[in-house]
């Protein structure tokens, strides 16, 4: 049977159900399979020409037990999953036609219009299908700079066994992001917007933590979390790295770079380990905004927590990179007791220093940028003037990041940039990288669901991050009684 550890080395070994449904492992840590299942070229060559799905179907059964989720099951909730998708092709690839050898992987088709449909709709029926063959409810709760929490709510729409609480900082996502939360009607779908959060949604995180810790109010509400901490989520996203390579290349074998927007890190972490699983990547192009913070790890060798600047790509204003623990691991032999010393200096000193062992054996493979705002809405205007086609500011900044390092990468080699929003959720920073205004912008900048928003009614709770902590438990509290 396939298990799961914490990458802290704590609390025991559990299957495929415990590790979603508990979320964290029971010492703080996250969790990661004892092992990674490899997958041949010949394997993944009998793989091209399938459907998002049935790639979906195939990777995800090395991960789950049959005893745990049958075929039939399985393949049933990835059909529930992207039933809303409004492509059918799910994942579309698009040629950028005006830089030779660069594709776009359109990840953006999803109810919410950003790539955490992806895994975040697949996450959330999987949560109901274990709770309903339980008997049992939950709630979850979730922190977001901006697309994490709309795909979390609008997944859990309807879903009796499941509350879910999705916490956002007011004033650091666009009104499109917000509305996308407030809108939906449901009762069991509870957004919080906290004003004042000095550091953004990582403040948010440190609060679920704590929630998490906090043992008595922990099981009072069956409390658990999809964020990308995850592993549901992680898993999930290596697939979009197998079925982008598949749609990319002429030939199953030859290697492939992925220029990724980046700022968590829980998307490139399932594209490393799509990589160790034997996906042949070229690079990976890791594309951070002024942030930065993943731009020090593998340039300097430094986890450091800094203060945050807003930037045009909102939803990487990320300082503390969570999922690049987990990456770690296994970058290092799956050295727990290490994670361990690492997790506890930071939270002591809100530092590391890797050592230089270290830092070469994580930095193997990735190539590193911070993307100024200028450089995203640079490249938003180059493709648009170029070929018509509309970049969000976090394609943007995957874009700008590939070419900064076109000359690195081997000859002949093509680079798949991920898209993971819709144009039409950032318009402000639309309008600033075409040169007009808001009430002239083209139609790839808009969306039929978002315009709708706007003109609908809005609920959800607000609280001051000085108070969050109080505030939070009386309301979740009340509304579990």
């Amino acid at each position: 049977m396939i298990q799961y550890v914490s990458n802290k080395g704590g609390g025991e070994k559990v299957d495929f159900e415990t590790a979603i449904l508990n979320g964290f492992a029971s010492d703080g840590g996250l969790y990661v399979p004892t092992e990674l299942p490899k997958i041949s070229l010949s394997q993944l060559a009998s793989w091209k020409g399938k459907s998002y799905t049935e790639v979906a179907f195939e990777v995800l059964s090395l991960f789950i037990d049959r005893s745990v989720i049958s075929s039939t099951e399985l393949r049933q909730i990835l059909r529930e999953s992207f039933e809303p998708f409004y492509d059918k092709r799910l994942i579309p690839n698009h040629k950028i036609k005006s830089i030779d050898g660069f594709y776009v992987q359109e990840l953006f088709h999803g109810p919410t219009l950003s790539f955490k449909d992806v895994a975040m709709g697949f996450l959330v029926n999987l949560f109901n299908f274990f709770l309903k063959r339980k008997g049992e409810k939950m709630t979850i709760i979730v922190a977001t700079t901006g697309d994490t929490g709309p795909a979390a709510a609008h997944a859990s729409i309807g879903k009796e066994c499941l509350e879910t609480w999705v916490l956002y900082p007011k004033e650091l996502i666009t009104e499109e992001q917000e509305r996308q939360m407030t809108t939906i009607m449901a009762p069991n779908v509870h957004p919080v917007g906290v004003t004042n959060c000095p550091d953004g949604a990582d403040d948010l995180d440190l609060l679920i933590a704590e929630l998490f810790a906090d043992t008595k109010f922990k099981n009072q509400l069956n409390l658990s979390s999809v964020n990308s901490i995850n592993w549901g989520r992680v898993m999930m996203q290596t697939v979009h790295y197998f079925y982008g390579y598949l749609q990319t290349v002429d030939r199953v074998g030859e290697a492939l770079n992925f220029a990724v927007p980046s700022g968590a890190f829980g998307n490139l972490c399932a594209g490393s380990l799509a990589r160790e699983m034997g996906l042949p990547v070229g690079k990976f192009i890791v594309a951070n905004n002024q942030n930065a913070c993943l731009h020090r790890i593998f340039s300097q060798g430094i986890f450091l927590k800094k203060d945050i600047i807003a930037c045009q790509a909102s939803a990487i204003d990320i300082l503390i990179p969570y999922n690049f623990w987990r990456y770690l691991y296994f970058a290092t032999g799956q050295n727990s007791t290490k994670i361990k010393n690492w997790i506890a200096e930071f939270s002591k000193t809100g530092k590391v220093v890797f050592d230089k062992e270290t830092h070469t054996k994580y930095s193997k493979g990735f190539l590193s940028i911070p993307i100024t705002d200028a450089q995203t809405l640079g490249a938003i205007n180059q493709v648009f003037q170029a070929e018509n086609y509309l970049l969000d500011p976090h394609a943007a900044v995957a874009v700008a990041g590939g070419q900064h390092f076109r000359a690195k990468l081997a000859a002949n080699t093509k680079t798949l940039c991920l898209a993971t929003a819709h144009p039409c959720k950032f318009p402000d920073s639309i309008a600033l990288a075409l040169n007009t205004n808001k009430t002239e912008l083209p139609s790839a900048a808009k969306h039929d669901s978002v315009e709708a928003a706007k003109l609908h009614c809005e609920r959800g709770y607000t609280c001051d991050y000085k108070n969050m902590g109080i505030a939070i438990r009386h309301s979740m509290l009340a509304v579990s009684e």
